[in-house]
């Protein structure tokens, strides 16, 4: 039988987790709630995990197994890849045996992966065939330790034509579904694209509307300027959605004109980061922040230069907040 300490401490849990301690501001618990306090938010958990997207040097077409190498002599313990470059090194003899060994020995963990394959199309048959290649690469990441997917809405008409946001939500449902089966989460990633998706509320309605308890979020700096999106309106976001930020900035140029290219290291730019970072910043998780970046006069210099430049951006980003 448990003592009154023990119910009560159980009491607390309960309604720390029906309410949310978030909801609780005004409460005041004593002995045990300390305890429960210290155990729904962890001390040691960091708030930012700083995290390197291969993007970032692909244009000095070093090959996936190298791109990790120079990743962790940099520094980064945590990397965004891409599931193009991996099967390439696939398709080239490569195993992913060895690539879970290169990533222990270096200390990195695979965040995410960037995903184009197109399961948000109107065509069943194209879309079938979309999501038995996004088995594929969920199978291929989950072996190497990858537990996420970036999905953006690839395929999509720029005009917008074929987008349904209702029947987009449905079919992020499905996606979702298979990743909780195969362990390897979709995230929906908001892009500028179709002219009716492009706005951080219409991404929101397809993950809410979607009905997947593990729909999650994916944001990006510069993709939240170009598609027009309101920064002043971000707090509406439950910010446990949003696990991966991509990181980057942009000068002062028109969002009409403005192109991947165009991103420059974060606090090089006028993009209102430390905003963003306060408003998603969350006790609950570590915000991973990806540096995914276009840039052609970066991809012109020696990649463990851009990378060691690149996560002291990130670090100088965070100092403060």
């Amino acid at each position: 039988m448990k003592d009154s300490s023990t119910s009560r401490r159980d009491a607390l849990k309960a309604l720390a987790t029906t309410v949310g301690l978030a909801a609780m501001p005004g409460l005041s618990f004593a002995d045990t709630s300390n305890e429960l306090l210290t155990e729904a938010i962890p001390k040691d958990k960091p708030a930012f995990t700083y995290c390197l997207n291969m993007s970032t040097i692909r244009g000095q077409n070093l090959g996936f197994m190298k791109e990790l190498e120079i990743a962790g002599k940099a520094g980064f313990h945590s990397v965004e890849i891409w599931s193009r470059t991996l099967q390439t090194y696939l398709d080239g003899g490569g195993k992913l045996a060895d690539v879970s060994k290169l990533l222990k020995d270096l200390d990195i963990t695979p965040e995410n992966s960037i995903s184009f394959t197109q399961w948000i199309l109107e065509d069943e048959t194209a879309r079938g065939k979309a999501i038995d290649q996004l088995k594929k690469e969920m199978d291929m990441l989950a072996q190497i330790g990858c537990k996420r997917i970036a999905c953006p809405p690839s395929g999509a008409k720029r005009d917008g034509s074929d987008i349904n946001l209702k029947a987009t939500a449905e079919r992020f449902r499905a996606i979702a579904d298979i990743g909780d089966s195969m362990g390897v989460h979709p995230l929906f990633e908001l892009q500028f694209g179709p002219p009716n998706l492009n706005h951080l509320g219409e991404a929101l309605y397809v993950v809410t509307e979607s009905g997947s308890p593990s729909a999650k979020l994916l944001l990006d700096v510069f993709h939240l300027y170009k598609g027009g999106s309101s920064i002043d309106t971000l707090n509406v976001v439950n910010p446990n959605v949003v696990e991966v930020l991509h990181m980057n900035d942009y000068p002062n140029i028109a969002r009409d004109v403005a192109k991947d290219s165009d991103r420059v290291y974060p606090g090089d730019g006028i993009a209102p980061i430390p905003r963003i970072l306060k408003t998603l910043k969350s006790p609950e998780r570590s915000l991973i922040l990806s540096l995914e970046l276009f840039n052609q006069t970066y991809y012109a210099q020696d990649a463990l230069l851009v990378c060691q430049t690149g996560l002291a951006k990130l670090k100088a980003a965070t100092k403060d907040i």
